[in-house]
């Protein structure tokens, strides 16, 4: 039987997945193409074997890649199927393929697979990673690679696509197994990510795509593109993460899925900001923000008075909303953000706990995990202490209001966050009983004002740094 598709494949030294990936499409006979671009190994002669034809040609990118591979294999079937060989074709999918009928299909151009990511062995089902739709097949000669995009490659597909929910793709690269090879890898994208988008700040590349949320898959990642680019640089990784660990449950994928989560949505995010300063300084000074006219003392004035205000008025209304002398029942029940915030901690802990499978109750000072204790919440845990800090800097420091807005609401949401994460593994991993040199309090207070004071270096360097013409005036 003919099929109406062919399968194009991308290699480089992938002698380990590609007999993987070509034995979950031997059943469907169809065409094989694969474009090598230098392989020292048995990738050429595996693809031969198989009876897949090979051209090579010198990688530069992944989207230049695809587009030589369009251009310059003799395709005769009306559809292709674009794969990285470190994909494999699931039983399901393959029968879908198998069932494929191009007269169903005359109103589409091209078609949306559900990928699984895997990572040293983990499916990844959190953080925004499943589903995972991609591009993957479409009519020849009406799909193209998008060479507006160094890094995220995707396939342009003009007018109708669908999508394919059942059935798969899984993807595990197993040279990842070893991580100096996934950070060496990532370290390369991060050129390229970061050139991409000093060059989308001198307008010399846009988008092909129109951002939609409420589009395709590609268009909805166009518009979130889009919004990521607006965000501050070093603080963007931060949120990142902890929306991808929080909102979108990634720390329900364990130890594995949290180091994945870590290294790809802040330490790789993280790098790339760095190389865009590093590229901007030695190459772009013109992006370079103009200096702000400061007065250092009335900033460190300002900044001691906004601090000891926040510190105290916590510290009073804790007291006058506490049994004493000084209480105040009405304060206590009707404007007590301090039991209100408590509360939201530990029933927000409760719920993740969980939702990790562990057995988490709570009352209005307490977490009780089963088989792991208690753990009480007293005024000290609440990071209140910290949120001052971070709040009096901000306010004081000289910048436009509505920045000051935006890196104190997303500031004080981390802070929290992070407080929370501390109250899950303290519920799980805490042993009050034994002897510790510092409590816990401590350790967790000397991270948070570390990761405060990057996070505020940075928020403070890219907006007031010296650009190079004004260094020579």
């Amino acid at each position: 039987m003919t099929r109406p598709f062919s399968f194009i494949i991308i290699t480089y030294n992938e002698e380990v997945h590609l007999p993987r990936l070509l034995a979950s499409i031997r059943e469907l006979e169809a065409p094989v193409f694969v474009l090598d671009s230098g392989s020292t190994d048995a990738t050429v002669q595996i693809s031969r074997d198989f009876g897949a034809t090979v051209l090579q040609n010198a990688f530069e990118n992944h989207p230049k890649q695809w587009d030589f591979a369009l251009k310059n294999f003799y395709i005769k079937t009306p559809w292709v199927i674009c794969l990285d060989a470190d994909q494999t074709v699931t039983p399901e999918l393959k029968k879908r393929l198998s069932e494929f009928n191009e007269e169903d299909y005359t109103a589409v151009n091209g078609i949306y697979f559900n990928r699984k990511n895997f990572f040293k062995g983990r499916w990844i089902k959190h953080g925004g990673y499943s589903p995972f739709y991609l591009l993957k097949m479409f009519r020849f000669g009406v799909g193209y690679s998008d060479l507006n995009e160094n890094m995220d490659h995707r396939f342009i597909v003009p007018g109708n696509t669908i999508i394919w929910k059942d059935g798969c793709l899984l993807e595990e690269n197993l040279k990842e197994n070893n991580i100096s090879f996934w950070i060496a890898k990532h370290n390369r994208y991060s050129d390229l990510v970061a050139h991409e988008e000093v060059e989308r700040m001198l307008q010399l590349r846009s988008q092909t795509l129109k951002p939609h949320f409420w589009g395709s898959p590609d268009e909805r990642t166009a518009w979130l593109k889009q919004l990521w680019w607006q965000l501050p640089r070093y603080v963007r990784p931060m949120l990142y993460f902890i929306y991808r660990m929080f909102f979108q449950l990634g720390i329900l994928d364990g130890r594995t899925g949290v180091i994945f989560h870590f290294l790809q949505a802040f330490w790789f995010r993280l790098i790339v900001d760095v190389k865009i300063d590093e590229l901007i300084q030695q190459d772009h000074p013109e992006l370079l923000p103009k200096r702000t006219n400061a007065d250092p003392v009335r900033f460190a004035l300002i900044f001691i008075i906004l601090f000891l205000a926040f510190y105290y008025f916590n510290i009073c209304f804790f007291g006058i909303t506490s049994s004493g002398n000084h209480y105040s029942a009405f304060l206590a029940t009707h404007l007590n953000y301090i039991g209100a915030l408590r509360r939201l901690l530990l029933k927000s802990s409760a719920l993740i706990l969980n939702l990790m499978g562990f057995g988490a109750i709570t009352n209005d000072y307490e977490l009780l995990v089963a088989g792991h204790g208690t753990l009480q919440v007293v005024y000290s845990c609440l990071g209140l202490g910290l949120i001052s800090f971070f709040a009096a800097f901000v306010i004081a420091y000289p910048k436009k209001r509505k920045k000051k807005i935006f890196f104190l609401v997303a500031g004080i949401i981390g802070i929290e966050l992070l407080n929370m994460l501390r109250f899950v593994l303290l519920a799980i991993f805490w042993n009050k009983h034994e002897g510790h040199i510092l409590d816990h309090h401590t350790v967790f207070n000397i991270f948070m004002y570390l990761v405060i004071a990057i996070s505020l270096y940075f928020w403070v360097k890219h907006d007031d740094e010296l650009s190079t013409a004004d260094a020579k005036n």
